[in-house]
């Protein structure tokens, strides 16, 4: 991880996007040395209206808490991602679920059906905020793996982690091969 790495999820009310960014929050801050400060923001609506979770994490203390530059976008909704695809690094990664972003903005765009990886693992498709918890996770390296399920066993209630674990790890392998598939891409080519 660099100095400072930024992640915002974003998406509209009733998606889990508060919930998937204080599971992350509390996941990397768990870990020795690193600092983290996690914002939300939404509308007055309890469902429907605009919803996001910033994370800034950073080696060193943090003098501000809001993303300057995104390292990483998960947009749960078309209008979440053209509003913040103006603030990617210039190698920033936009993982989106081709379901819900029809539209995908130039740049580093990494597929993962979040839906459909949430319906096969726990049979709900509103599990898709926690797989795209363990996607960020596998991409970002924020945190440990032990942290993030430590973070789901204290915050959900005990006869539902078993179904967040599961989607957990639909989103971890889903996130590491997107990974893999980006260090492919960004490796030079024997051209070169």
């Amino acid at each position: 991880m660099s100095e400072r790495y930024e992640i915002r999820l974003s998406g509209t009310g009733g998606q889990g996007v508060v919930l998937a960014g204080i599971l992350l929050a509390e996941a990397a801050g768990l870990r020795p040395g690193q600092h983290v400060v996690q914002t939300v923001s939404y509308g007055p609506q309890v469902r429907g209206g605009m919803s996001s979770a910033e994370l800034v994490v950073s080696s060193s203390e943090i003098d501000h808490p809001k993303p300057l530059l995104l390292d990483l976008l998960v947009p749960f909704a078309e209008e979440a991602c053209s509003e913040a695809a103006g603030m990617m690094k210039p190698r920033g990664v936009i993982l989106i679920d081709p379901e819900l972003i029809r539209q995908a903005p130039e740049g580093w765009v990494a597929p993962v059906p979040l839906r459909r990886l949430a319906r096969e693992a726990t049979g709900r498709e509103q599990m898709m905020n926690i797989v795209a918890v363990g996607a960020v996770v596998a991409l970002s390296s924020i945190a440990d793996w032990l942290a993030v399920e430590t973070a789901i066993r204290e915050r959900i209630a005990r006869g539902q982690a078993e179904a967040f674990l599961k989607a957990l790890q639909a989103g971890r392998q889903a996130g590491a091969e997107v990974r893999e598939r980006l260090r492919f891409e960004a490796a030079p080519s024997p051209e070169d």
